[in-house]
C-alpha cells in the first residue's frame, strides 16, 4: 500500500509577466498544488484597444487551473478552495484582511525590493530610477497594510550599470522563485520565523504614469539614463522636437558639454544636451511615425 504524500494547496494571486514566472515555479514543484488563480480582469490594450488576458491567466488556462477575475476584492466572498496558503506576486489589487485570512496559514507576498525600502507598486523601476547598485527579493507575511507585514526571508541582487527594468526582472526571477519555494517549506515546518520590519526606514514608491516618462534635460545625463532604464518597456521616455512628441527608444549617457535640451548632430549621430553631459540617441520614434535610427531622424528632420 502506497502512502499519499500531502501537497500544500496554494491559491495564487498575480497578473504580470514576473508573476507568471513565480506561478510556473510553484507548478513545477511536486510539493505544491495550485488550486486557484486570481488575476486582474482582461483589459483593452494598445491603439486598437484589443482585449488582452494577463500572462498569469494565459498560463492558468494552459494548466486548467480555476481562474477568478474580480474587479475588486472589497466585500468579496472567497470561494472555499481548501487553501493552505495564499501566494501573492504583482497582483495589482488591494487584498482585504478577510481574503488574506482565507487560507489556513495566511498569505505570503513576493516583493521585488529589500523591504522596508521601496514599498508599493513600482519597486524595480524605483530602484533603477534612483541609481541603486543593488536590490533584492523579500518574502513576507501579509497584513492589511501595503508591504507592511513581517519578513520571512530576503536575498540581494546586484543592479548592473546597464540593467533595464526588463533585464533586472529577468535576473531576479530565478532567485525569487528559489527563495520562495524554500521559504514556504521552511515556514510551514516552523524553521523560519517572521521578523518585524523597521517601519521607520520605510520608503514608498509611486505608481507611474505615461507623463512620468517626460525627460527633464536640466538633470544629469546619468539621471536621464536611469529614467530610461527604469521606464523601459513602460511607460518609456520622451521629449519634444518642435511640437511633436518623440519617444527615445535607445540612448546612452556621454561626456559632452551642451545646452540642456539642445539637439546636436555630428556626422549622422544625434545627441541631446543635459545639465551634466549629454545623451546619445540611437533609436527613436517621432509621434505618428515608425521607430527609426538616429541617422534617419537627422536626415529626415534636421538636415
Amino acid at each position: 500500500m502506497t502512502t499519499k504524500i500531502y501537497m500544500t494547496k496554494i491559491v495564487f494571486f498575480g497578473t504580470q509577466e514576473f508573476a507568471k514566472g513565480i506561478l510556473e515555479s510553484l507548478l513545477n514543484d511536486s510539493d505544491f498544488e495550485v488550486v486557484g488563480v486570481f488575476t486582474q480582469p482582461d483589459k483593452p490594450v494598445g491603439r486598437k484597444q484589443e482585449i488582452q488576458m494577463s500572462p498569469v491567466k494565459i498560463l492558468a488556462l494552459e494548466k486548467n487551473i480555476p481562474i477568478f477575475q474580480p474587479e475588486s476584492l472589497k466585500n468579496y466572498e472567497m470561494p472555499n478552495l481548501g487553501a493552505d496558503l495564499n501566494i501573492v506576486c504583482q497582483y495589482g489589487l488591494i487584498i482585504p484582511q478577510t481574503v488574506l485570512d482565507s487560507a489556513k496559514h495566511g498569505s505570503i507576498n513576493i516583493h521585488t525590493s529589500l523591504l522596508p525600502k521601496y514599498r508599493g507598486a513600482s519597486p524595480i523601476q524605483s530602484a533603477i530610477l534612483n541609481g541603486e547598485k543593488e536590490t533584492g527579493t523579500t518574502i513576507m507575511l501579509m497584513d492589511s497594510k501595503m508591504d507592511h507585514g513581517p519578513i520571512l526571508m530576503q536575498e540581494k541582487i546586484t543592479i548592473d550599470p546597464d540593467d533595464t527594468y526588463l533585464t533586472l526582472s529577468d535576473k531576479m526571477l530565478p532567485t525569487a522563485s528559489t527563495l520562495l519555494l524554500n521559504t514556504i517549506k521552511d515556514y510551514l515546518k516552523g524553521i523560519v520565523k517572521p521578523q518585524e520590519q523597521d517601519h521607520d526606514k520605510a520608503i514608498l514608491c509611486k505608481m507611474f504614469t505615461r507623463e512620468d516618462g517626460k525627460i527633464d534635460f536640466n538633470k544629469s545625463a546619468q539621471e536621464i539614463y536611469n529614467q530610461f532604464r527604469g521606464f523601459y518597456v513602460w511607460p518609456g521616455v520622451f521629449t519634444f522636437f518642435g511640437d511633436k512628441r518623440v519617444k527615445l527608444l535607445n540612448i546612452k549617457p556621454v561626456e559632452k558639454k551642451s545646452e540642456p535640451g539642445k539637439f546636436i548632430t555630428e556626422n549622422g549621430r544625434l545627441f541631446i544636451g543635459c545639465a551634466d553631459g549629454a545623451i546619445e540617441i540611437f533609436k527613436l520614434q517621432p509621434e505618428g511615425k515608425n521607430p527609426m535610427t538616429a541617422e534617419a531622424f537627422v536626415n529626415g528632420y534636421i538636415k
